[in-house]
């Protein structure tokens, strides 16, 4: 009977065991599931959805989003578009885990920290940073991190926390940040295109658009959503480029059609992407589609040819998003699939030893080699909160660490886990 009580207090060890490795695996929450079941902010998810900043904040940790009830929302969806609402969003975006016992003993009463919004390389100054301060008596006030920026916003209550990962927080009211609310916001359709690309060293790709017409295509297709992968002009000069003066101009339209896609996909999104995602190119005669792989902050975008690295964004603007590439996108509907690496040389076969000779004297006793020492691995260290202007410029190395991190430490400790139930079960069996 005991080793029946030994037998079941194992498998409970096990899923313990189990249910700590699988919390400790980076990427385990969903903002947009947190969120369905609280209806009084279900306008604040249906925007996360939209503007795609809930694919964003599921691809980072630690977090902390400052969620506002449909009430307070109202405020600022009634009044701008939603491009600028999507900015006023990501700053309510925290790149650090705060819940309510942090917020009220932040050091000195205030600190600054940074927002999503931050990220996207348009905040000047502080303007993407959030200061949070202690006001004594319970209350938490939120503002802009521009210096003299008011604290309009204050902490209301705690949503929900998954512990150290992501916390969602509930404020009075939209973070004030006139800079964000007051910038002159063009509609995506008057946006120049080619002047963009050609800012960003794009001109060979921003003149092939208006060559061949293709321009028109992306320009028609914004409203509904529009991503363009431009090559800089760099990649045009690369030796694995083949000649284009040799394609048709059906093909020439493909190729610059490839090049984009028929929806708002930023950054946040393509990390967040498993499957193949069409293209403009994409039709019944040919796939067209690409792959994407993602390593910590770093994106890549597989053609069946050849690889290409997100370089830089030039413009992220519900509905509209441009980035550049490294490489030109070869598609295999025009050239082919990538070679398979050629098989290495043979292996020599060795010749047969010669037979060995008898030795007249007594043979020499085998040295054995010393026994390596390995060296302890040196402790982790954990970065102090930094300034402002640090936390800004370490913020996509910190994300890329923190996920190259998770995946080392995530099976050492399942494999940790495993060993010590197994001890205590094979344990069990000498009852």
């Amino acid at each position: 009977m005991a080793s029946f009580h030994h037998f079941f207090l194992v498998l409970s060890l096990l899923a313990i065991f189990i249910s700590a490795a699988a919390a400790a695996a980076p990427g385990g929450h969903n903002i947009t599931k947190i969120l369905e079941a609280y209806p009084e902010y279900s306008e604040f998810n249906n925007l996360l959805s939209q503007t795609k900043l809930a694919d964003e904040i599921n691809s980072r940790e630690p977090i902390t989003v400052l969620v506002l009830s449909n009430g307070a929302l109202s405020s600022i969806t009634g009044k701008h578009p939603l491009s600028v609402v999507k900015n006023e969003l990501a700053l309510h975006v925290l790149l650090d885990y705060f819940d309510a016992g942090k917020l009220h003993k932040i050091s000195d009463g205030s600190t600054l920290s940074t927002t999503l919004y931050q990220t996207t390389g348009n905040a000047p100054g502080n303007l993407g940073f959030v200061n949070i301060t202690d006001l004594k008596g319970g209350k938490v006030g939120f503002g802009s991190g521009v210096p003299g920026s008011k604290l309009g916003s204050t902490y209301s209550k705690s949503v929900q926390q998954q512990p150290y990962t992501i916390s969602v927080l509930e404020v009075s009211a939209p973070i004030d940040a006139p800079a964000i609310l007051t910038a002159p916001t063009p509609s995506a359709s008057d946006v120049n295109i080619t002047g963009l690309l050609e800012k960003a060293g794009c001109k060979t790709f921003a003149s092939l658009l208006l060559s061949s017409g293709v321009l028109k295509t992306y320009q028609s297709a914004i409203e509904k959503g529009l991503t363009i992968f431009a090559p800089n002009d760099e990649a045009f000069k690369a030796a694995k480029v083949p000649d284009l003066n040799k394609l048709s101009n059906a093909e020439v339209v493909s190729l610059l059609q490839y090049h984009a896609l028929a929806s708002y996909t930023p950054i946040g999104t393509l990390k967040t992407t498993k499957s193949s995602i069409s293209t403009l190119a994409t039709n019944g005669a040919g796939k067209y589609d690409l792959s994407v792989a993602t390593a910590g902050d770093s994106v890549s975008l597989d053609t069946g040819v050849d690889t290409s690295r997100v370089a830089s964004t030039v413009l992220d603007s519900t509905p509209l998003c441009i980035f550049t590439v490294d490489s030109l996108l070869l598609p295999t509907e025009l050239f082919g699939k990538a070679p398979a690496p050629a098989p290495g040389p043979a292996p020599e076969k060795s010749p047969s030893p010669a037979p060995a000779v008898e030795s007249p004297g007594p043979a020499p006793e085998s040295a054995t080699a010393p026994s390596s020492s390995l060296s302890p691995p040196a402790p982790p260290t954990s970065s102090p909160v930094g300034s402002p202007s640090e936390a800004s410029t370490a913020d996509s190395q910190n994300s890329t660490a923190d996920n190259a991190a998770g995946a080392l430490e995530t099976p050492a400790l399942m494999k940790m886990l495993l060993t010590v139930a197994v001890s205590v079960f094979a344990s069990t069996l000498m009852f």
